[in-house]
């Protein structure tokens, strides 16, 4: 308890003298009683001068910067959740640099030495120097005998430690948040515990490489008929929870445009295929990758598209895929009316809301696009309408559509590099005609009714005591003992009581320790 309070302590110092309190007071100004904590928490020390005359959000990149693996994380986390921080903080977040000095080379090998088994390891012929290290990994080049035969691999490595280290500093941030929350009622619609609570979970997943793996594999299964997307290939025989190995790549960053005009390749083509291939993923699939800006993309002599890093990947169900094709051709087909249809049916707006006021909101998102080129549009203004209309009529936070939107902002931003006259709109149709089409076929109804057919059969025999289950559930609701509108987080809930524990015996301690100096003194 006590490490926990000195390392709060810890990190309030350290926020206060990188300039991150500074930048976000000029941005929400903080209460006068915070203002004062952290000046003299951080009195004795040199505190960064950042510079004036960037943006709040800039200055506020470069002070998590410096404060190393946890406050990374925390501004990555943060810049998909405009909800939360405001459309231009959180886009100002999104240039967080993600890059920290490489731990050695023979720490790396005796990591993968464990982590694989001393067999295994002796089929690692080569391991170079690091090519690229961030806060959480680092990325070697390696060549390894798989089935006899010698691969160029790339292998990533867990820093060591970083899970421990990271934990605790979460702990500490869990106890700032509450504390924060509890003092200061207008910091309650920030939902910090919920912020760094969904941090922990999100991490620890990308901390435990056998997921980025995982999901690798089944974006590379559901793409390998795909002409002109190459995943990388798995090699699970040198994967473990700490280290993660797959094909190196063989091409240029898809920044690098001049030498891939140099190979022969369509940069209006590669646009166009960047964008159809992301939307397949998307609408087809229901699996797509989430970070696919320029660094994460390379293309091959081939003019294939190859991705990389795998750590943050979004997912949308069946009803979700449909209703996000249904919106999307609604936008290109400018009827608004049947977009707005399409929200309500899939609960996105209250049934309360004006469906005339919702369409008439969404054409003042859809008409300025029509008739412009991809340079013309600004993925960010779309985006702050669309969380404004979110606002207006009250429509909860999709996190999947979230990461799904801005995911769409990169790719635009990305094609739009490639080849400025490209337009996403035009580009968009045949993918999500071709998809919608498939799915409202005879073959895919009859399919459909068949499967549904055959559960209902399966749980024929289980309908008595189904019954038997729903009788005693309404009773109990017509008892006022079941309140169905409870579907709290469960494990939030959980960290929410540890938190008020923790409180109840500082308070407790403090108390004993003034009741001991008094009989003492």
């Amino acid at each position: 308890m006590i490490a926990r309070v000195i390392r709060l302590f810890k990190i309030a110092r350290k926020l206060s003298v990188s300039g991150a309190v500074e930048t976000v007071n000029q941005i929400y100004k903080l209460p006068l009683s915070i203002n004062i904590f952290f000046n003299l928490i951080s009195l004795g020390s040199d505190k960064k001068n950042l510079n004036k005359e960037k943006k709040p959000g800039e200055r506020l990149c470069i002070a998590l910067e410096s404060m190393g693996t946890t406050f990374i994380k925390l501004g990555q986390f943060l810049a998909t959740r405009p909800d939360i921080l405001g459309e231009e903080l959180a886009k100002n977040l999104e240039k967080l640099q993600d890059k920290v000095p490489a731990f050695d080379t023979y720490e790396a090998k005796k990591i993968i030495k464990k982590e694989i088994g001393d067999l295994q390891f002796k089929n690692i012929l080569d391991l170079s120097e690091p090519i690229a290290a961030a806060s959480i990994a680092q990325v070697h080049i390696a060549k390894i005998k798989e089935e006899n035969i010698d691969k160029e691999v790339a292998i990533k490595i867990l820093r060591p430690d970083i899970e421990k280290l990271f934990n605790e500093e979460l702990d500490a941030l869990m106890l700032f948040a509450y504390i924060i929350e509890n003092t200061f009622s207008k910091a309650k619609r920030l939902k910090l515990i919920e912020v760094v609570h969904l941090l922990r979970e999100i991490t620890n997943i990308e901390m435990d490489l056998r997921f980025e793996a995982a999901a690798a594999n089944e974006l590379y299964e559901n793409t390998k008929n795909d002409k002109g997307f190459n995943v990388p290939k798995i090699y699970w025989n040198f994967t473990t929870k700490k280290v993660l190995t797959l094909d190196k790549v063989e091409g240029f960053s898809i920044r690098e445009q001049d030498k891939i005009e140099d190979l022969g390749i369509n940069l209006k083509l590669l646009a166009e295929n960047l964008i159809q291939h992301f939307l397949k993923q998307a609408v087809r699939d229901g699996f797509f990758h989430g970070d696919m800006h320029q660094g994460n993309l390379f293309v091959d002599k081939h003019g294939n598209i190859i991705p990389v890093d795998f750590g943050i990947m979004g997912r949308l169900d069946k009803n979700n895929r449909k209703y996000l094709a249904e919106i999307l051709y609604g936008f290109i087909q400018r009827d608004y009316n049947k977009v707005a249809e399409v929200h309500f049916q899939a609960g996105l707006v209250p049934q309360e809301a004006s469906k005339d006021e919702f369409a008439q909101a969404l054409r003042s998102v859809g008409e300025p696009i029509f008739g412009q080129s991809i340079k013309d549009i600004s993925g960010g203004n779309l985006l702050a309408q669309l969380f404004e209309i979110t606002d207006k009529f009250n429509m909860p936070t999709q996190t999947p559509l979230l990461l799904l939107q801005k995911t769409m902002v990169v790719v635009e931003g990305v094609a739009r590099k490639l080849y400025p006259e490209t337009n996403i709109w035009e580009v968009s149709r045949p993918v999500l005609e071709g998809w919608l089409k498939s799915i409202k076929s005879p073959k895919s109804t009859f399919d459909t009714a068949i499967n549904t057919s055959t559960e209902i059969i399966k749980r024929i025999p289980d309908f008595p005591d189904f019954m038997d289950k729903a009788n005693y559930a309404l009773q109990l609701l017509a008892e006022g003992k079941l309140n169905l509108g409870s579907r709290v987080n469960k494990n939030l809930e959980i960290e929410e009581m540890r938190l008020k524990n923790f409180r109840n015996n500082l308070i407790i301690s403090f108390f004993g320790v003034v009741i001991v100096i008094l009989l003492v003194f």
